[in-house]
């Protein structure tokens, strides 16, 4: 099965791809995790998105897709695969049907903007890798860390201006592909719950896993 997750940024579709990726035995196919294997493996789409990313650039889209193309060619992906982060924009899903890659489902997990700005904005954590929420997991006295002690920190991008901004860009920018998807009648729409074993079992009931 191939399958294209969508979702906002803080709307749980990197969890829920690891879980179906799991249980359908394939791969997830992380954009961003790919071009930095690309790089780190020195392949020439790997050099070509190197030169970008030292310059301080974007990787442009046909970089990307060549990326995407040498990923999707490898052994593991014969029985199917999961894209999450990509495609971002209509521009690159055409650029898919133009692979000849033809996916069977593309699952948009909707969570409102302010339920997102609430879960985001409340995440703490620690420089020793643990990771707290002030409404669903506090640590013990909600400033320091259960785990070392040392004072939690909301990390920059978690700041509600900055969730508020990248949500912005999503509804302009990816938001777009729920319509061209919807079109080729492959669009699932699951309602992201508060908890996440919630948000599986419907995940799960639309794909028939």
């Amino acid at each position: 099965m191939k399958i294209i997750f969508l979702g906002a940024p803080g709307a749980g579709k990197g969890t829920q791809a690891e879980l179906v990726a799991e249980r359908a035995s394939i791969p997830t196919i992380s954009t961003g995790a790919i071009i930095r294997e690309a790089i780190r493996t020195g392949t020439e789409m790997g050099m070509a998105a190197k030169a970008y990313t030292d310059a301080g650039n974007l990787v442009p889209d046909d970089v990307v897709i060549g990326i995407i193309q040498e990923r999707l060619a490898q052994s593991d992906c014969e029985n199917g695969y999961i894209l999450d982060g990509f495609p971002r924009t209509v521009p690159q899903a055409e650029a898919l049907d133009r692979m000849g890659i033809k996916i069977d489902v593309v699952l948009s997990i909707e969570v409102s903007d302010e339920a997102i700005v609430e879960r985001m904005s409340g995440r703490r954590v620690c420089e020793c890798g643990a990771s707290y929420h002030t409404a669903y997991k506090p640590s013990a006295d909600g400033k320091h860390c259960d785990k070392c002690g040392k004072e939690l920190t909301i990390r920059r991008d978690d700041a509600p201006e900055v969730v508020r901004s990248r949500l912005k860009v999503y509804h302009e920018t990816t938001e777009p592909l729920k319509s061209f998807y919807e079109a080729k009648g492959i669009l699932k729409i699951v309602e992201g719950q508060e908890k996440v074993e919630d948000t599986t079992a419907l995940v799960r009931a639309a794909l028939g896993i």
